[in-house]
């Protein structure tokens, strides 16, 4: 059997892949495993405790279902959150004191897809090790507690509202425009996910005005036609409203992206410089840097650097960016898709959380997003997958690495050159930046035809 854990928790086709037995088998062992690693408490009496959470897919009843099974079978005890943002759980999972939390969603992937996602002590993902040892320990004989050793189960009722009081409590001022004190008016898409309720109380609590869309989940819509990863649906809303800005979710809610008053998009990277801005201005920028991936703009990368901040760049990943943030003591990271940490709230990324932090700097400064956003040129960026190669050859290959480096001195400080292998596909991914749309593709496919011939299985 190869690897269950992917980059992100266990993801699969609910009740194909994931099935009610693997999903009860891996909260069985996650408990066993996190128990003798001594994550659980048992001083003064205390039960162990799992808080589980779920996005709207209507797979998520069945597999919470299997989660609780799981875990009180073990002997922990589980508050059921409901449904909740993913960073709603991590926040909970401290919050509430908890020994394990798990979320039940596939983020932005299409409704028939799920995932679980486990949480240590404090909400914070778990490590490689521990998720190696959970797979190594499934379906093991074990001895099974009974009587009054097995685990309770209850129901949190007020699960989103502490997550959205959380989450106001972050601010230190209303959403209102100094000029004339109107809240800012703010299009919201839910992606019918997990913050279809939790996102407009928030975001109506910090005192912005919320027109909500895609807000009515039904467990078969998340994520059909809109969200994050379909800007035309808050495109449209924020013109036919007149609003601000406009922030679209994913499934989980969290990652958001954003358009301005006149519905263009506004990127991870563009969030990210605005954020980095008002924090190094605010004296909470830790070290003055910013952690990125590989991945984001050069344009990002060289708007820091003119401001005087640096940056930090990982793999991609939001858990590379977190690794890298833990270790120094950073306090922003991000990625171009939308994932932003903010690690003096949050332990993971969180959308709506990055939606409140950039209208608290619209507010402060009294500046639209698209102005804001203005700190930083995207500079065109053309990225082409090269399939049916041996990508495990991409840095080995003299002849691909001098194309590499020929390219890189006709591009010079005005662009960039990134090749990498996918982790879960037989491809090769080649990325330039250029200072034209044109430059970079004609230097993309130039660089792809290489490798395509190079690498060929």
């Amino acid at each position: 059997m190869g690897r269950i854990f992917g980059t992100d928790g266990v993801r699969g086709v609910a009740n194909g892949e994931l099935t009610a037995e693997l999903t009860l088998d891996l909260s069985v062992a996650a408990a066993h495993v996190l128990a003798e690693a001594g994550a659980f408490r048992h001083a003064d009496g205390h039960r162990p405790r799992a808080v589980v959470g779920r996005d709207t897919r209507i797979s998520g009843q069945f597999l919470e279902a299997a989660v609780v099974a799981g875990l009180a079978s073990a002997g922990v005890d589980v508050l059921l959150l409901g449904v909740v943002p993913t960073p709603g759980v991590a926040y909970l999972t401290a919050a509430l004191d908890a020994d394990l939390g798990v979320m039940i969603s596939a983020s932005h992937n299409p409704m028939p897809d799920n995932g679980i996602k486990f949480l240590a002590r404090g909400g914070v993902k778990l490590d490689d090790a521990i998720e190696l040892a959970i797979e190594e320990r499934l379906r093991e004989p074990w001895d099974r507690p009974t009587g009054g050793a097995v685990g309770r189960v209850e129901e949190y009722a007020a699960a989103v509202d502490d997550y959205a009081r959380h989450l106001v409590s972050t601010l230190t001022r209303p959403l209102t425009r100094t000029a004339d004190g109107r809240p800012i008016r703010v299009v919201l898409d839910c992606a019918h996910g997990a913050a279809s309720q939790a996102g407009p109380l928030a975001l109506s609590d910090a005192g912005a005005e919320v027109i909500a869309i895609n807000d009515s989940p039904d467990g078969l819509n998340i994520n059909d036609g809109c969200g994050s990863t379909h800007l035309e649906r808050v495109q449209a809303a924020v013109l036919e409203h007149g609003a601000d800005v406009g922030f679209a979710l994913d499934g989980d809610a969290d990652r958001c992206l954003a358009v301005d008053h006149a519905g263009t998009v506004v990127d991870g990277d563009q969030l990210l410089a605005v954020l980095a801005l008002a924090m190094r201005d605010a004296g909470t920028l830790a070290n003055n840097t910013v952690v990125a991936t590989v991945m984001s703009n050069l344009g990002f990368v060289n708007a820091m650097k003119s401001h005087g901040i640096g940056v930090r760049q990982t793999k991609v990943g939001d858990r590379y960016v977190l690794e890298a943030m833990n270790a120094v003591g950073y306090t922003l990271g991000g990625e171009q898709s939308g994932h932003v940490i903010m690690r003096h709230h949050a332990t993971t990324g969180d959308g709506l959380l990055t939606a409140l932090h950039v209208l608290a700097r619209m507010a402060e400064t009294e500046r639209g997003l698209g102005e804001l956003a203005g700190v930083m040129t995207r500079l065109p960026q053309v990225l082409v997958n090269v399939d049916g190669v041996d990508k495990s050859r991409t840095d080995e290959d003299h002849l691909v690495a001098a194309a590499v480096a020929e390219a890189e001195a006709e591009l010079g400080e005005t662009g960039r050159i990134l090749l990498r292998p996918s982790g879960t596909e037989p491809l090769v991914r080649v990325m330039v930046e250029a200072g034209t749309s044109e430059q970079a593709r004609t230097v993309a496919e130039r660089l792809a035809a290489v490798v395509r011939a190079r690498l060929a299985l």
